[in-house]
């Protein structure tokens, strides 16, 4: 019989430390209703979860994105539609002037609802807007972007033109003309641009504004020294081209995925019917026909408008889909099953209640010995 080392009171306390730690991981569990609230109860379901997490999140913000898309089209499309109710009742306008019955002051008198008309249209393509964006003036449109084309006339000085910032050419034909000064060297005028010497001889800057918008390149000097080179032309022509620039509605958890819209401009001068009057019996017969194209070009835009519209309610549905599945997946890895975690409880509650019980007794064996030392 030993007295030092109590063997059954230790083995009967390693027990009791199980079994209280089992039941403090239960009641954590039962109390937060999660299986895993920490890397320790599951390392690798912790991070499927925290992903899937991400993912739930960025649909849940994708639908509002989405939702948000849908306003901002029928805010446009509402406007359109007004635009279209405008321009029906023009072209009743230009059909009543374009009848015989009529004399020109009789025009002249239907012409003054037809110009209101013309600048509601406007006034509604500059002042339709969503969350302080302009909608039809034509910001969403792909926008135009100049490129330079340049030719030359006469005998070959230039060997090419760049323009380094093409917003800052007007549109149409600059002429670029040189001329060889009493100094021998060659001057550049370009119509509303400074030009001047380059770094090299074979160089010229283009300024305007002082900022360096492009530059001119002329071939060898040696040649254009022996040549004379008075009123030879160089014509730049600023050709338009697309840049995207069009609406995105970010529908998706991830980065990427978007929804693009283009909005054109929709005033009465993109329309074509800021020229169009009701002076006489032809003008109107031509507003006509002009009305019918601005009325089709209005019908197209409110049909890519209602496209994208549906679009986004069909992703809506698809995102709420989604969303609702992994929720359900990520329910099965991170929520605890409340019954079953109640057992476990259960179990370790009886157990620690047993190893104290029993680390009394325990704790009473060596007692016996006092029996033994009194004989």
């Amino acid at each position: 019989m030993r007295i030092n080392t109590n063997v059954s009171a230790l083995n009967t306390y390693s027990r009791l430390t199980s079994a209280n730690a089992s039941k403090s991981n239960s009641l954590a569990k039962l109390s937060s209703g999660f299986r895993i609230n920490r890397a320790g109860d599951d390392a690798a379901g912790l991070a499927i979860s925290e992903k899937m997490k991400g993912q739930i999140s960025g649909l849940k913000q994708a639908v509002r994105n989405a939702q948000d898309g849908i306003s901002l089209i029928q805010t446009a499309e509402g406007a359109l539609n007004e635009t279209h109710e405008i321009i029906n009742r023009m072209r009743d306008l230009a059909s009543q002037g374009a009848t015989g019955t009529l004399g020109n002051q009789d025009r002249a008198e239907i012409n003054k609802e037809f110009s209101a008309l013309k600048e509601e249209v406007t006034r509604i393509a500059n002042t339709t807007n969503f969350n302080q964006k302009t909608l039809l003036d034509g910001s969403f449109d792909s926008a135009a972007k100049t490129t330079t084309k340049v030719e030359t006339d006469g005998e070959d000085l230039i060997s090419s033109v760049k323009f380094s910032d093409n917003k800052d050419l007007s549109a149409g034909n600059l002429d670029i003309k040189a001329k060889k000064e009493a100094d021998g060297d060659i001057a550049f005028t370009v119509d509303g641009h400074t030009v001047e010497a380059g770094a090299d001889a074979k160089t010229f800057n283009i300024k305007k504004d002082d900022k360096v918008v492009g530059t001119i390149t002329v071939k060898d000097k040696a040649l254009v020294a022996a040549t004379e080179v008075d009123a030879k032309v160089a014509t730049a022509t600023t050709v338009a081209a697309k840049e995207d620039s069009k609406l995105s509605f970010h529908v998706g958890a991830n980065s990427g995925e978007k929804i693009s819209v283009s909005i054109g401009k929709m005033d009465s001068a993109t329309l074509g019917l800021d020229a169009l009057n009701l002076s006489d019996a032809k003008s109107a017969d031509e507003a006509i026909n002009k009305l019918d194209e601005a009325k089709a070009t209005v019908s197209s835009a409110r049909s890519d408008l209602g496209a994208v519209q549906n679009r986004l309610t069909h992703t809506i549905n698809n995102l709420s889909t989604t969303q609702e599945n992994l929720t359900e997946a990520n329910s099965r890895i991170r929520d605890v099953d409340m019954a079953e975690e109640m057992m476990s409880f259960t179990k370790s509650n009886i157990l620690a209640q047993a190893a104290t019980s029993m680390l009394a007794q325990a704790n009473a064996m060596p007692q016996s010995v006092l029996s033994l030392l009194q004989g």
